[in-house]
C-alpha cells in the first residue's frame, strides 16, 4: 500500500496505521551532532521494540542557523536504514533558498541574516563575500555552491504526509479550511491563527516551526520544535497505534528564546 495513502478512521484517541510504527523530527536547522545523536536514539529504540515497519519524517528546516547545513542535508538526503521508509517536508528556509536559486535576488539580503549565512560557511563560501557584492553575483555564488544533488533533493519535498489520524507539515494549517484548499505558504510558514485556534482539524497536526521550550502537546496539534540551534535539544515523536513518546537530545544551558522566522 503506498505510504501516501495511509489513513484510518479516527476514535477519540489518534491512531497511527496497523503495522508501522512512525518517527517524526523537529527542524534540524544544521544540527548535525543533534541529528546524529537522535538518530543513533530513533535505531535503538525501534530494534527494542517489538517489530514492524518504520517511517522516518522529517518536518523541514534542514538548513539554516546551525554550523552544518551541508552537512544535515547530505545526511538526510544519502539516508539508508535498514526496514525504514525516509520522507522529508519542505519547511521555509528551503523555501526560501530555493526562490534564491530560483533568481529571486530580492531575498539574499534577508536570507543572509536569518541562518543563510552559516548555511553558506557550511557549503565552504564566505558569507560576508556574498553579501558585499552586488544582487546578480551574489545569487550566481550561491548558486553555484549548492551541488545539484542538494538542489534537487531540496526540490522534490512534499508540504505534508498523512499518517492514520496524524497530519505531519513543517508550520502549521489555516484553521476551517480542508487539507485540499490549503497553501503551501501556510502549509511552511503559518503561526496564529493556528496556534491559537482550539478546533479539531480532523486529524491531529504535528509541526514544528514555532520554537517552544519543550514539546508543545495540544488537542488538536503537537509542536516538537524545541530549538535545536539554539538549545542542542533535538526532538522527536514517535507514533504505533494509539501510543505516542518523545525521544530528545540533551538540551544545552543557556536560556530560550520562544519565537524565531
Amino acid at each position: 500500500m503506498p505510504l501516501r495513502r495511509f489513513f484510518s478512521v479516527r476514535r477519540d484517541a489518534p491512531c497511527g496505521v496497523e503495522g508501522w510504527r512512525a518517527y517524526v523530527v523537529g527542524d534540524v536547522h544544521g544540527c548535525l551532532d543533534a541529528l546524529d545523536a537522535l538518530l543513533a536514539q530513533i535505531v535503538a529504540d525501534h530494534e527494542a521494540r517489538v517489530p514492524a515497519r518504520a517511517l522516518l519524517v522529517f518536518l523541514g528546516d534542514l538548513i539554516d542557523r546551525g554550523p552544518a547545513s551541508a552537512q544535515v542535508v547530505e545526511r538526510v538526503r544519502t539516508l539508508a536504514l535498514p526496514g525504514v521508509k525516509v520522507v522529508t517536508l519542505a519547511g521555509n528556509h528551503e523555501e526560501v533558498l530555493l526562490k534564491i536559486l530560483d533568481g529571486e535576488q530580492s531575498r539574499i539580503e534577508g536570507w543572509l541574516k536569518f541562518g543563510g549565512a552559516e548555511t553558506l560557511a557550511s557549503y565552504g563560501v564566505d558569507p560576508g563575500q556574498v553579501a558585499a557584492l552586488p544582487p546578480g553575483p551574489a545569487q550566481e555564488m550561491i548558486a553555484a555552491a549548492i551541488p545539484s544533488a542538494d538542489r534537487q533533493f531540496l526540490q522534490s519535498l512534499g508540504d505534508t504526509f498523512r499518517f492514520g489520524d496524524y497530519l505531519f507539515v513543517h508550520a502549521g494549517l489555516r484553521p476551517g479550511l480542508p487539507l485540499s484548499e490549503q497553501s503551501a505558504k501556510d502549509l511552511r510558514w503559518i503561526r496564529e491563527p493556528f496556534l491559537s485556534d482550539p478546533r479539531d482539524h480532523g486529524m491531529t497536526v504535528v509541526h514544528g516551526h514555532t520554537i517552544t521550550e519543550t514539546v508543545d502537546e495540544r488537542a488538536n496539534r503537537i509542536g516538537i520544535d524545541t530549538g535545536a540551534y539554539r538549545t542542542g535539544r533535538l526532538t522527536a515523536l514517535a507514533i504505533e497505534g494509539e501510543e505516542r513518546w518523545f525521544l530528545a537530545t540533551e538540551p544545552a544551558s543557556f536560556p530560550l528564546e520562544k519565537q524565531f522566522v
